[in-house]
C-alpha cells in the first residue's frame, strides 16, 4: 500500500527503504557484513537502510557497513540511528583500504560527475583509482558496481534506447572516466576472477531530486523547458536500490553490464504538460526535440530481476504535491538536458 500523498521526509524515507518480498527473500543469502563503498551520496543512505530493513523482516542477522568520507555529518548520524555501522574514510587514500572489514558482498557506489569541467583530473582519479584498490582488496568477493548510462552516445529516439552491446563513443570527460572505471573493474576481474556486475544507471528519482523534479520545478516556477533533449529514462530510487542489491546474483567474471532504468522512454514535453495540468499552469517551451537522446534499454535486467513496480503516475503525483507544499529539495539538478557531456 503506497501513501497518497507523501507529506514529510520521514514518510518519504520510509517508502524509499520499504523492502518488497523479493528482496526479503534474497537478503537471507548474504553473509555479514554487507559492505557499501561510497555510501554517503544521494542513493547510498537509503540503500543501506533498505538492506537493513529487509534483513530484519527476514529474521536474518546481517551487519550493514557503510564506508564514505561522510562530508555531511548528518548523513552519518541518520545511518547510525537506523542500525547501520559507518566508517569514515577517504577511498582515494590507499591506506584507508587496510581498515575496511573483510566482506563477501560489496555494493560499489563511489564516483564523481559534477565539477568535472572545473577539475577533470579529480574526476578521473575518483573514477579509476578506487576501483583498482577495491579489486585488489576484495578479489574473492562479489561486487555490484554502479556505473552510468552516460557512457553511451546519443541514440535515435526511434530506436528505443541503447542496449548493452552498443559501441561506446561517449561525449565529455565524465563519460570517458566512467568507461575507464568499467574497464578497470573488467581488467581486474579478468586477472583475479573477481565476480562483478556493472549497472549503467539512467536517472534515479525521488522527491528531493531527479529529472522529474527538475521538470516539475520549471513548470511550477514558469521557467522555460528546453525540449532539445526531448526524451529520457528514469527509475524510482527505491526500485533502483532494490535492484542494485539483488543484482549481486548477476555478478560474474568477466563482468557483464546491465542498463538500470525504467521500462519506457519518456517525453519531456508530455511530462511537462502533465505537471502543468497538476499545477494548473501552462508550461513554457523553448527549442524543439532533437532526433537523438541519451536513452537506455533495460530489458536485459528485467529478464532477471523483473520490472520496477512503482508507476510513473504515482511518482508524478508525489512530486507535484511535494513541490506545491514546499518540500525540501537537495538543490542538485541533474542537467539531463546536457548534450555535449560537459558537467
Amino acid at each position: 500500500m503506497l501513501p497518497e500523498p507523501i507529506e514529510t521526509e520521514e514518510a518519504l524515507d520510509e517508502i524509499l527503504t520499504r523492502p518488497r518480498a523479493a528482496l526479503i527473500e534474497f537478503i537471507q543469502s548474504i553473509h555479514s557484513p554487507l559492505l557499501l563503498l561510497g555510501a554517503g551520496g544521494k542513493m547510498g543512505p537509503t540503500l543501506a537502510v533498505l538492506a537493513e530493513r529487509a534483513a530484519q523482516l527476514a529474521g536474518h542477522p546481517l551487519e550493514i557497513v557503510a564506508a564514505s568520507r561522510f562530508s555531511n555529518g548528518s548523513t552519518r548520524e541518520w545511518l547510525e540511528q537506523r542500525g547501520i555501522h559507518t566508517l569514515s574514510c577517504d577511498l582515494l587514500d590507499l591506506q584507508s583500504w587496510q581498515h575496511l572489514p573483510d566482506a563477501d558482498n560489496i555494493i560499489y557506489l563511489l564516483g564523481q560527475k559534477f565539477g568535472t569541467s572545473q577539475n577533470p583530473a579529480l574526476t578521473w582519479a575518483i573514477n579509476t583509482l578506487p576501483p583498482a584498490y577495491a579489486c585488489e582488496r576484495y578479489p574473492a568477493s562479489r561486487m555490484a558496481v554502479l556505473s552510468s548510462g552516460s557512457i553511451y552516445s546519443l541514440t535515435p529516439v526511434s530506436k528505443g534506447g541503447a542496449g548493452e552491446t552498443e559501441p561506446l563513443f561517449p561525449l565529455g570527460e565524465y563519460a570517458n572516466a566512467c568507461i575507464a572505471r568499467e574497464r578497470i573493474f573488467e581488467h581486474f576481474s579478468q586477472q583475479l576472477s573477481t565476480r562483478i556486475v556493472l549497472l549503467r544507471l539512467f536517472y534515479a528519482v525521488e522527491l528531493r531530486y531527479g529529472v522529474l523534479v527538475d521538470l516539475a520545478q520549471k513548470v511550477y516556477s514558469g521557467e522555460p523547458v528546453d525540449l532539445t533533449m526531448g526524451y529520457f529514462n528514469w527509475i524510482w530510487q527505491g526500485d533502483a536500490n532494490e535492484m542494485i542489491l539483488r543484482s549481486l546474483v548477476l555478478a560474474e567474471a568477466p563482468p557483464a553490464p546491465y542498463n538500470l532504468t525504467g521500462k519506457q522512454t519518456q517525453s519531456v514535453r508530455a511530462i511537462a504538460l502533465k505537471f502543468g495540468e497538476m499545477f494548473g499552469r501552462r508550461p513554457q517551451f523553448i527549442n524543439s526535440e532533437a532526433a537523438t537522446a541519451l536513452l537506455g534499454n533495460a530489458a536485459r535486467i528485467f529478464e532477471h530481476l523483473g520490472e520496477p513496480p512503482t508507476s510513473q503516475e504515482t511518482v508524478m503525483r508525489w512530486i507535484a504535491h511535494w513541490i506545491q507544499q514546499g518540500g525540501r529539495l537537495l538543490g542538485k539538478p541533474t542537467h539531463f538536458e546536457v548534450r555535449d557531456g560537459r558537467y
